[in-house]
């Protein structure tokens, strides 16, 4: 029945006071709502100045048991006096909140709020609203009817909940009123709510707020009307169904409360729009505004949206019913009639699309519920993880949510049940599962479907057609507006009412009760949820392979079963073949036991091993579940009565620590035993075998009230103890699971769920730690308890929870529980003890076999420092040796590791057996380790997770090994510190390339102590005494910064005190000789020195010589001091440097102070034709900068002898200034400093630096040579940028080949030195406008970037793991890694253009080691030849790197010391940029790129002494740097890589280059641009067959030991000569040379067969040169052909035909015919010393076709070779002499051609040519007879002429 009151209220200062209320005592099933006066004013009572009118609307509260009532809020106003007006003493006084508002109000009236509430538990708005507008109309217009007889009649009123009644109810005054109850009260009902709700904000807003509210966030609706913000509410709750929301739920909020809206839980609330502004620092609420129609969502909310399909298919429904226009928008015909439907129609239809949404997420949910108690009351469980499995929506985030939530778990317990009334979603998902399955992908059979089950929906809200029997008064409209002074709304009779309410009540009594039987009946479950069909596609031949597989096993057939292991662990991945393995696994168990032996025991728990791995802890498919029998079945007969089971094998897998897995297997096997249960008590009929237990649970209910007393309770006890004894057998199998073979090492410390994941990692750590904490608990109970209790106590806990978790729920009695918590540890301990026995048998098994390791072949000298240790070889992230890429898996391989004194090399065998038989090495030197770190690895074989070591070397290596588990964990640690010892020695004598070949042990033996012993004590001496001199000029560094003006002559005197203090002083009279100033003890070195490189460079160069100093020329620029010999002035320093001739020693002593490092600037290369000098230096100290700037020239009363170090710097720059000839020739200062900015930056695009003829000195005409970019692409701007402000840069565009524009460069405004310095150190300098020198400050990138990028780079090439994340992509990784190389290219390229130009550049970057001798070292490579070959290169790295000291062994962290500085790979860098110059120039380098990548491998491995020590004077003090000449005892040990590749380079031209062919004084200038470099392969290939190819005996070594193998006699059949080559295993240019390789190979054999001896491969190959040049110039009169190793090849020809790629295919000639040009591609480059000019030459444009013809003389002429020049623009053919030539030697117009023919040879045409090269071609004028190099060239040339004519 329903209870209604009415009541009223007043306004009381500012609070809302109760007046009366009907009825006055609470009825027992209904009490009155605390707080109703906040809700009939929800933003506060106050007086107002004008009468409102009245308002109604309908506040929902919801009481302690979560009944909902309805308040529905009438509300007049009433007239005051104004109590302000009045100033009526006493309620003034009365001080309250509102005083606030009635002070502003000053009218003589003020209206005070009065309501009408209703309050119900049915919602019925609108008879709501008509009840109390007729109280309220009574009273108004003041109608006959009294008020209390209204009020009693709508008191006692009594409605049915639901069944589709109508009722016709009056309230005594005339009124008639029909209500319709819903057929359905499970139904909400919604009006026309929801409909409202989509027009307000939108479908896809609400689509969001539907997600939100089902996945549990807090959502709150914002509008001005209360009335609107309930209906929102409404709507929203009724799309939810099936789902019923259980959270806070307050459609109107007072402002009072407001607070409500920090709570913690989720809520759907109503709020006016008033107070907005208080909502908005709410951080986790979803906001909708209703009248502005938008959802605001805070950034840190995220939610889950509708799994696609689904949320598409949705959208579209819905926006055909809400807008039905959309779809027929576009059609030129739109149909008349389509009204869009009623508001109350399209409510329904909206909330049918939603039930269909419910029915497709939820479908098949009854064939995951297990049912675990039928009687007394039904207990229901939803198994989330197999529903989830089942629909392959595991991944689905929203799903997930909403099965979690609160409203899943109502909607479970509400209609779990099987026996109970079913309604419209039941049905819908039991029987139109299918329809909706068909119909999904067509929109408009899903609109039918909807329009039908919208009809059902309203249907029953509007039971029966609508009547018009509604009859209900509204108050006049005049009495409503009028001003009405009557009485207020009069005080009740109470006692009248309460008169009324009694009556109603006995009549109540005595009248028959309204039963509304309820229909229950069973639930139909529906169809059940299929396997997804795409799950089983392509699987079949898999099935076969892992049944095949497992019968061989129990067969024994292990050989074939082996085979196939491989392919069923692949297949294993898919989830139908892990299904099958259970399946027929299940068969070969007899009896719960399956008794196996070792090895069938191994193979069939590896399966189960690969079958786990790859489940979820979920455990979606239930395939764990269906291997918890068979791990308890399968055993092996260890020992007399010892049995081991495969659970004690397969605990390593997460699923067994899930507590929800445990639960569900514990609810499915409980409903099994009760479905067994009953169907045992049936009469055991075949059929009934195949009812589902709901079935049978529905049916038992069914009978439940049927059955007496004692059944009953029979029942009862039968299935309690049902799911007693389950959960008994339960606490056994998981302690099975649960506690690990070997109780004491607590490997799963994990289980007890209480560890996260990660302490499998460290498990290591964790075992000692609980060991030991363990013995301190319990030292009483002896030892072995000790040892085992942690886990023993884990488990059982775990236990615990698990069975009280489950016991409570399926109400298991106390008595049971407690009886299992005293069983639970007992269970534990027992199987503890049998554990043991176990694993104490395991251990005596014998260890299977596995492959034999191989030894590694050693270098000669090379020792084992740790044999071989037993280890498997991890895939990491490059994915070719794993078979992704195709070709079998190399990797993961097993095998050894061995750590040798020079390398660290793994030699194994992959476990793919299809590739079994393959040896895989992987090796890099010791020293070139840059990172180790320990990882953790899980092998698919394996059962175990193994320690592993993760190994990164700078040669672009990378190992992840995982330790064997026969290698103890202690000597792994052993092996780490070897490790570490071997890369990081004390001293560099530690290295390799030092104590080869010294007996091996590493300096532990006694013989080599003591003379290891002087050396360290020598090295110490040396260091302290190093020490002591840097800080002593550090702190001459410091005294020196050159003084301001004003103090500089009483500096000065300090200066002369302190000279003493850097060197004794050195007679500086140039015209002694050399060997008087050098003592005799320093004769022998200096000599020695003599020899040095930069000597024999120095002389190359013609920059002095040490001849007597008699003998040399005065005006030579430049000499050779041996300031430097004993490494006083600059230690870094080579002992003989170039400084120009006019600059005494004193002076450069005082200069070398300003430079950092003391490097001050010297001259390294001259340009041989424009004499312009190279220098390098370090930067300045920060302080000299500023000072070096000023420089005004010296006050004139400043004594000359006070000179300060500025000026003598200055004087130091002008000398080598003034050793240019450009300047003595040239009058005037010529610099630009005047009007140009001094900035330049790389990174700009910028106008390209270029030079033409020079127009300095009117002397030099001849044009510099040079040679732009490589035989790719041309029509790019160049590729420098750097942007020397227009100085240095030419108004005119560039030219399209990429070469540079002719510049306004060197008119008049080059300096004659330019200073490459660092931007940051430049700041604040001004450029004095009479100097002769600019500085060109630039941005370099310092040692750090170069350290960091290289880790970068390494990562991109070289990845750890594989990664799908796009952002980690290899092209992602390369960018981020910004390996800086264009920078200092484009530095290099900007220097050799100034140099080119004829001004000296001085380089001046950092502290002078790194980036500069970087770009001093690339400038000489490109501007000349001569260090391109391999001499030059030899050269130029001993004098640029080595001698100048760049830190090799500081840089590569070779030592102890250096250990904390990282590695930087400056010298890796610099071989990089010549690697990228070589691809583009390929021709101009004598060495290969394999020398390159030698070089790279070789300058890290520390297996030469070459690249150790920092400068020449640490090489000297070590004795290095002259043993090189004496020592030969050991001719197999090479000391240097310099003789070695000398060496090596006799045996077999692997270093050289077949296309080196350069054309003379050539000057390269590479393109620059980020586009146009390539990666180096250095950093990408490996050889898995041999390792790297950089150690060469011991690859020839190998090859040797094959032959031998393979010599043995061979029984098999015919051999094929074919072999596969696989990336990544073989070596590319072994398994494919290139042509000439392997012709030279050849003739050596077969000399060798002959008996010949046998040339060198040099002297043949240059035979052959000589042989073909001679050839070539024979022939060039006839044709010039294209020859593969002419010298004369001209770089047209270069660009068009022969490129080698150096690539993984060895070398691949492309030969080009280039005569016969083709009349498309570039139409030839001239070469380059006609490049420049060429663009002035008018007719170089436009050439179509041109090539070599003969054409004959006139009368009595010889024929001779022309080049011709078909030229369309200009309609004419022009003739030259040769190709290179400018001037035209004639032109035939083609206006004058009439015809062209095929000719005939005449008298004296040119021999061996065919008759069909000749054609004639005639004109209005004469006959010209031409002859082609063949007949298909003349074709071609009769062609072109044609067309042209016919275009014409």
């Amino acid at each position: 029945s329903v209870i209604i009151w009415s009541r009223e209220f007043i306004y009381g200062e500012g609070q809302g006071r109760i007046l009366q209320r009907f009825p006055e005592k609470d009825w027992e099933d209904s009490p009155f709502p605390q707080g109703v006066e906040l809700f009939c004013q929800p933003s506060g009572w106050q007086l107002v100045p004008e009468r409102q009118p009245a308002s109604f609307f309908v506040a929902v509260l919801t009481d302690i048991n979560s009944e909902r009532h309805y308040c529905a809020c009438f509300t007049f106003w009433e007239g005051l006096d104004n109590p302000q007006v009045r100033q009526t003493s006493t309620e003034a006084s009365e001080a309250d909140e509102a005083d606030d508002e009635l002070s502003v109000v000053q009218s003589a009236k003020v209206f005070a709020p009065k309501s009408l509430v209703l309050v119900s538990r049915l919602d019925y708005t609108e008879v709501f609203r008509n009840c109390l507008g007729l109280v309220y109309t009574i009273y108004v217009d003041g109608l006959s009817a009294p008020l209390e007889t209204v009020i009693g009649n709508l008191l006692t009123c009594i409605i049915p909940i639901a069944g589709g009644s109508q009722r016709t109810i009056t309230l005594g005054a005339g009124d008639r009123q029909v209500i319709q109850t819903p057929i359905d009260d499970s139904l909400p009902v919604s009006g026309s709510s929801v409909a409202q709700l989509f027009r307000q904000l939108g479908i896809v807003n609400v689509l969001y707020l539907f997600c939100a509210a089902l996945t549990e966030h807090k959502i709150l609706f914002l509008s001005s009307s209360y009335q609107r913000l309930t209906d929102a509410c409404r709507g929203l709750l009724a799309i939810m169904f099936p789902l019923k929301y259980s959270f806070t739920y307050v459609p109107i909020l007072p402002g009072k409360l407001l607070e409500v809206l920090s709570t913690p839980t989720p809520f759907i609330i109503g709020v006016n729009s008033f107070f907005r502004s208080e909502t908005q620092e709410l951080l986790d609420v979803i906001i909708a505004d209703l009248d502005g129609g938008t959802v605001t969502t805070p950034e840190c909310v995220n939610i889950s949206l509708l799994p696609e399909p689904l949320l598409q298919q949705t959208q579209t429904a819905l926006s055909m019913i809400l807008d039905q226009e959309l779809e027929f928008a576009d059609h030129a015909f739109p149909p008349l009639s389509a009204q869009p439907s009623a508001l109350k129609i399209q409510d329904k239809e909206i909330r049918a699309v939603f039930l269909w949404l419910f029915a497709r997420l939820f479908q098949g949910y009854r064939w995951c519920l297990h049912i675990i108690r039928i009687h007394p009351e039904p207990v229901i469980r939803f198994h989330k993880a197999a529903f989830l499995g089942q629909r392959s929506l595991t991944e689905d985030d929203f799903l997930m949510k909403v099965l979690d939530g609160m409203a899943f778990a109502g909607f479970v317990s509400e209609r779990g049940p099987p026996y109970r009334a079913t309604d419209l979603f039941d049905d819908l998902v039991a029987n139109e599962v299918e329809r909706i399955r068909q119909e999904e992908a067509c929109p408009h059979k899903v609109m039918n479907h909807v329009k039908e089950l919208a009809e059902q929906l309203f249907k029953n809200e509007n039971p029966y057609p609508a009547v018009a029997m509604h009859k209900v008064q509204r108050p006049s409209e005049n009495r409503q507006n009028a001003a009405h002074s009557q009485t207020p709304f009069p005080a009740l009779d109470d006692v009248a009412v309460q008169l009324f309410i009694d009556h109603a009540a006995a009549k109540l009594k005595t009248a028959p009760p309204m039963v509304k039987s309820e229909l229950k009946g069973m639930v139909p479950s529906g169809p059940t949820l299929g396997e997804n069909g795409h799950v089983m596609a392509n699987s079949a031949r898999r099935l076969e392979v892992v049944r095949n597989c497992i019968t061989y096993i129990f067969e024994n057939k292990m050989l074939e079963a082996k085979k196939l292991m491989p392919a069923v662990l692949r297949a294993l991945k898919g989830r139908t073949a892990r299904v099958c393995l259970t399946q027929e696994l299940n068969q070969h168990v007899l009896q719960n036991r399956a008794v196996l032996d070792d090895q069938q025991f191994d193979y069939i728990i590896r399966m189960l091993n690969c079958t786990l791995q790859d489940c979820s802890h979920m455990d979606e498919h239930g395939i764990a579940a269906a291997l918890l029998p068979l791990v308890t079945a399968f055993c092996r007969k260890l020992g007399s009565g010892i049995t081991q089971f495969a659970y004690s094998c397969v605990q390593e897998h997460m699923v067994w620590t899930n507590m929800q897995f445990w639960e569900a297997m514990f609810y499915g096997d409980v409903q099994n035993h009760i479905r067994a249960l009953y169907l045992e008590t049936e009469d055991g009929e075949q059929q009934q075998q195949e009812i589902s237990a709901l079935e049978l649970a529905s049916e038992q209910n069914r009978l439940w009230p049927t059955l007496g007393k004692e059944m009953q309770t029979e029942r009862v006890q039968k299935e309690e103890s049902t799911v007693f004894s389950q959960a008994i057998h339960y606490a056994n199998r998981m302690s099975y699971l649960l506690l690990p073979l070997d109780t004491s090492k607590n490997r799963l410390l994990r289980s007890t769920g209480l560890a996260d994941v990660e302490s499998v990692s460290n498990s290591y750590v964790t075992n000692s730690i609980a060991g030991s904490m363990a013995e301190s608990y319990d030292t009483e109970s002896g030892f072995e308890d000790a040892e085992s209790s942690d886990v023993a106590n884990s488990v059982v806990r775990f236990i615990n929870r698990f069975v009280d978790k489950v016991c409570n729920e399926s109400g298991v009695t106390n008595e049971h529980l407690k009886a299992l918590h005293t069983m639970i540890p007992d269970i534990v301990q027992m199987h503890i003890e049998t554990l043991d026995a176990v694993h104490r048998e395991s251990k005596r098994l014998p260890p299977i076999q596995k492959p034999k390791l191989l030894r590694p072949i050693l270098l000669s000298g090379e020792e084992l420092v740790m044999d071989g240790m037993r280890v498997h070889l991890v895939p990491d992230g490059r994915e070719e040796a794993t078979g992704l890429m195709g070709g079998p898996p190399l990797l993961p391989a097993e095998g050894a590791i061995f750590l040798t004194t020079y390398r660290l090399i793994f030699k194994g065998t992959p476990t793919d057996p299809l590739v079994g038989e393959q040896v895989v090495t992987r090796s890099f030197p010791i020293a070139s380790l840059t990172k180790e770190k320990r990882i953790s690895v899980s092998l698919p074989m394996d059962q175990f997770v193994q320690e592993g070591l993760q190994l990164r070397s700078c040669t672009f290596q990378l190992m992840k090994i995982a330790f064997d588990e026969e290698v103890a964990s202690d000597l792994a640690e052993v092996f780490r510190k070897h490790m570490h010892k071997l890369r990081y020695p004390q001293h560099v004598q530690g290295t390799f390339a030092f104590t080869v070949g010294q007996s091996g042990k590493m300096v532990v033996e006694h013989k080599t102590k003591d003379k290891n012993q002087s050396l360290k004590t020598l090295s110490k001496n040396l260091v302290k005494s190093a020490k002591r001199t840097i800080n002593r000029q550090y702190v001459t560094r410091k005294k020196y910064s050159p003084p301001t003006w004003e103090n500089r002559s009483n500096f000065q005197s300090e200066l002369d005190d302190d000279e003493i203090s850097v060197s004794e002083e050195v007679d500086q009279q140039s015209s002694l000789t050399l060997s008087s100033t050098i003592r005799s003890s320093d004769r022998q070195t200096m000599s020695n020195v003599v020899e040095r490189a930069c000597c024999r460079d120095y002389q190359r160069l013609g920059l002095g010589t040490l001849s007597n100093s008699l003998t040399r020329s005065k005006n030579e620029p430049f000499r050779i001091s041996t300031v430097n010999r004993m490494y006083t002035v600059c230690r870094s320093y080579p002992g003989l440097l170039i400084v120009p001739q006019s600059i005494p020693d004193t002076t450069i002593q005082r200069i070398c102070r300003c430079y950092r490092q003391n490097r001050f600037p010297v001259v390294c290369w001259r340009n041989s034709r424009t004499k312009a000098v190279l220098l390098r230096s370090a930067g300045l100290h920060a302080k000299g900068v500023v000072g070096f700037f000023k420089s005004p020239n010296a006050p004139a009363n400043v004594p000359a002898q006070a000179e300060s170090t500025s000026l003598e710097q200055e004087k130091y720059l002008q000398a080598i200034i003034s050793s240019m000839p450009s300047y003595s020739e040239s009058s005037g200062r010529n610099t630009l400093s005047g009007f140009t900015s001094t900035h330049m930056t790389l990174g700009q695009r910028a106008k390209v630096i270029s030079l033409s003829q020079p127009k300095v000195s009117g002397k030099a005409k001849n044009p510099p040579r040079g040679k732009w970019g490589s035989i790719r692409g041309s029509g790019r701007l160049s590729a420098y940028n750097p942007d020397v402000g227009t100085r240095l840069a030419g108004k005119e565009s560039p030219q399209p080949n990429g070469g540079p524009s002719e510049a306004l460069f060197l008119r008049q405004q080059k300096a004659y030195l330019y200073i490459i310095g660092d931007k940051a150190q430049l700041k604040g300098g001004k450029q004095d406008s009479f100097q002769h020198w600019e500085v060109v400050p630039i941005e370099v990138c310092d040692v750090r970037q170069v350290k960091n990028s290289f880790k970068k780079l390494m990562k991109a090439c070289v990845p750890s793991s594989s990664t799908s994340d796009p952002n980690m992509s290899f092209q992602r990784c390369l960018e981020d890694s910004e390996w800086m190389l264009h920078r200092v290219l484009q530095v290099s390229v900007l220097v050799v253009e100034l140099l080119d130009s004829g001004s000296s550049v001085m380089v001046s970057l950092e502290d002078g080691w790194d980036v500069t001798t970087q770009v001093v070292s690339l400038v000489q490579l490109l501007s000349d030849p001569y260090y391109r070959t391999f001499d030059g290169f030899r050269l130029l790295v001993e004098k640029e790197w080595l001698s100048f000291g760049h830190r090799f062994s500081h840089r590569g962290a070779q030592t102890l010391g250096s250990q904390s500085s990282g590695f930087t790979p400056v010298f890796l860098q610099f071989l990089d940029c010549v690697h990228q110059i070589h691809l583009q120039f390929p021709m101009e380098f004598e060495f290969s790129q394999y020398y390159l990548k030698f070089l790279a491998y070789h300058y890290v491995s520390n297996r030469f002494r070459t690249f150790l020590l920092d400068s020449d004077y640490e090489r000297i003090e070590l004795g290095v740097l002259y043993e090189e000449k004496g020592e030969r005892k050991s001719p197999q040990v090479c000391k240097s890589v310099w003789d070695y590749i000398d060496r090596l380079n006799k045996k077999t031209p692997v270093f050289y280059n077949y296309m080196f062919s350069p054309e003379d004084d050539e000057v390269l200038r590479p393109y620059t641009f980020i586009s146009n470099l390539k990666v180096w392969d250095f950093y990408m290939e490996e050889t898995l067959s041999e390792g790297p190819s950089y150690d060469w005996e011991a690859g020839v070594r190998q090859e040797r030991v094959a032959e031998e193998t393979a010599e043995k006699p061979d029984s098999g059949g015919p051999k094929s000569q074919r072999r596969v080559v696989w990336p990544c295993y073989d070596s590319l240019s072994k398994a494919v040379p290139d042509a000439i390789t392997k012709l030279l190979q050849d003739l050596q054999s077969l000399e060798a067969e002959l008996g010949q001896t046998s040339d060198k491969w040099k002297d043949t190959w240059d035979k052959m040169k000589t042989t073909q040049r001679t050839e070539s110039k024979l022939e060039s009169k006839v044709t010039r052909g294209s020859l593969l190793m002419s010298s004369n090849l001209s770089h047209q020809r270069r660009s068009q035909g022969v490129y080698l790629q150096e690539s993984g295919v060895g070398s691949s000639i492309n030969l080009a015919c280039e005569a016969s040009a083709t009349s498309t591609p570039v139409a030839g480059r001239p070469s380059t010393s006609t490049l420049y000019s060429q663009f002035q030459s008018t007719e170089s444009e436009n050439r179509s076709f041109e090539g070599i013809l003969f054409k004959k003389g006139a009368l009595l002429k010889p024929w001779k070779p022309r080049w011709f020049v078909l030229d369309k623009t200009k309609h004419q053919l022009r003739y030259y002499e040769s190709r290179q030539d400018k001037e035209c030697k004639g032109v035939i117009e083609l206006a004058d051609v009439e015809s062209v023919t095929p000719g005939t040879p005449t008298m004296g045409a040119p021999k061996n040519i065919e008759e069909k090269a000749f054609f004639d071609l005639k004109t209005t004028k004469r006959v010209y007879n031409f002859c082609a190099q063949d007949s298909l060239n003349a074709q071609l040339w009769m062609d072109s002429v044609q067309s042209c004519l016919s275009d014409a």
